[in-house]
């Protein structure tokens, strides 16, 4: 409803991970180095963790972009799965048809699809987001799959994305052998207010702002007071405020119209 009103070309501020408007900070930078050096340096495991909204599928999806055709990737969002249906649901994710086979014998065309990869000079990576919901048996089935390997090199890197909890589970004395296996490791922390008002204003001249809308001071200290530095909040508080601004036919975005838009999104809760 705004986009015309604004000049925009899209909605500066849609929750979906979109790469192309993910603004890097230092932090965001590191992260993403990290990810890009261990899989490339075949590490075997890298974690990135950070808490819910942070960006880390934002970065995932940035990452899958800067690897490249030399790497072959599956990508699971919802690991809440049986340990067959995790291994099926990679597999498939990497168009290894396993179709009426069973768990051993899934594992031995996964193994198959691999070696092909590495034949051909591939890699092959296995991102698995929301790592934090797996459970112990199925952590362990994930550690059981960087077993797969040749003389002289692991045939699978494994990216752990997960919430801090995952952090916490990961130091469980059963799950040790995994957690030994970790070498890469990255949290990603939230947005500094600095930062966040750096980000607001990058997604919009990203999306075609020219001069407006624009955000007061306030506005962004009331932003950042609220979403605590949280990208998916921001950007949830923000796309309220361009719709009432549209609404009300204003440019700027202002202290009491931030406070509206919280109020909106808590349920008419006064903040």
């Amino acid at each position: 409803m705004y986009l015309e009103y604004y000049g925009l070309r899209e909605p500066p501020f849609n929750i979906n991970p979109n790469p192309r408007l993910l603004y890097f900070t230092t932090k965001h930078r590191e992260a993403l180095n990290h990810m890009l050096y261990g899989i490339r340096e075949r590490k075997g495991f890298v974690q990135l963790t950070g808490e819910v909204g942070a960006g880390k599928t934002t970065l995932c999806r940035a990452m899958l972009e800067q690897l490249g055709n030399n790497f072959a990737t599956a990508l699971i969002l919802n690991p809440v799965l049986t340990p067959d249906q995790m291994m099926k649901a990679i597999a498939m994710e990497f168009g290894v048809d396993v179709k009426g086979l069973d768990r051993l014998e899934t594992v031995a065309a996964l193994n198959e699809f691999l070696l092909e990869q590495v034949m051909t000079g591939n890699d092959s990576v296995l991102i698995i987001d929301e790592a934090q919901d797996l459970t112990s048996e199925l952590l362990e089935q994930v550690r059981l799959l960087s077993n797969l390997e040749t003389d002289d090199r692991k045939l699978l890197q494994i990216v752990l994305l997960g919430q801090p909890e995952l952090r916490e589970r990961l130091n469980e004395h059963n799950l040790r052998q995994l957690r030994q296996r970790i070498t890469v490791r990255f949290h990603l922390p939230p947005l500094t207010q600095g930062e966040a008002s750096q980000y607001v204003q990058h997604r919009l001249v990203a999306c075609g702002a020219n001069g407006a809308p624009w955000f007061t001071g306030a506005a962004i200290w009331r932003i950042y007071r609220y979403s605590r530095g949280i990208p998916r909040l921001i950007n949830a508080v923000c796309d309220k405020c361009l719709l009432a601004g549209y609404v009300a036919r204003r440019d700027r975005v202002d202290f009491r119209m931030v406070g509206r838009a919280i109020r909106e999104l808590e349920g008419q809760i006064d903040v």
